[in-house]
């Protein structure tokens, strides 16, 4: 008989949550401890349950997802963590994984899915829908930049933060004054920078590591307005 694994949910949708716990709570081998709505509270819960399973939200409003992944594989590093995502995260499939998730799983996945998933986990494995496979999601590793850090410009810094929060290049060249064509060819120095070839790639990465990237002194912010050196011209060359 299989040991019963004592599961943690962290998500903010207060019936989301009671259906999931339902879903597994039917299965005799495992055994929801606690829930939590909140980075904080699930990361307390965490340390003091050592959990087997973490089922784990990737929209709650406390940060990224990457941030508080982060957060709750150092509270218990041993425990498996399962994703649940919107389309729009699948892009950072590489990434969570290379931070220690086992597994990510869309939100709209059926109960047997979900169960399917933690049943490959017991056994030291995990699945991907081939769904997510045909829209080009690979479990390969991001490749860590051996220097440590990305030489990114203050611009080049301002330029990802937007891309990551899903702004177009035309809405960024306006934000930024600048040209689209400016704005294209920042994002070709932004590719070879990051050793990159597409937007997806580029925001996998970004988003990765720039928890410990150093971006020539820019500011880790949220920033969407233009550094002040940057004053509306109909073309800016690069440096």
């Amino acid at each position: 008989m299989e040991d019963i694994w004592k599961v943690i949910i962290i998500d903010n949708h207060p019936a989301l949550m009671l259906g999931t716990k339902m879903i597994l709570e039917e299965t005799a081998n495992l055994s929801v401890i606690g829930t939590a709505s909140s980075v904080k509270d699930g990361v307390d819960l965490v340390a003091s349950v050592q959990p087997n399973l973490i089922l784990l939200d990737d929209a709650l409003p406390e940060g990224s997802v990457q941030f508080y992944l982060r957060q709750v594989k150092q509270a218990s590093k041993d425990s498996h963590v399962i994703v649940l995502t919107s389309d729009n995260h699948l892009s950072l499939f590489a990434g969570l994984m290379s931070m220690g998730a086992s597994g990510m799983l869309s939100k709209e996945s059926s109960p047997a899915q979900l169960l399917h998933l933690i049943s490959s986990l017991r056994q030291g494995s995990t699945v991907i829908p081939l769904s997510w496979l045909h829209q080009g999601v690979v479990p390969i590793p991001a490749e860590i930049p051996t220097d440590g850090y990305f030489d990114l410009s203050k611009i080049e810094h301002t330029i990802m933060i937007q891309i990551t929060q899903g702004f177009t290049y035309d809405k960024i060249a306006y934000m930024i004054r600048v040209s689209r064509r400016s704005v294209d060819n920042y994002l070709r120095k932004i590719y070879h920078k990051l050793g990159v070839n597409s937007r997806a790639q580029a925001i996998e990465k970004y988003t990765l590591y720039s928890h410990t990237a150093s971006f020539n002194n820019a500011p880790m912010t949220n920033m969407i307005t233009p550094p002040e050196s940057i004053v509306p011209v109909k073309e800016v060359a690069l440096d």
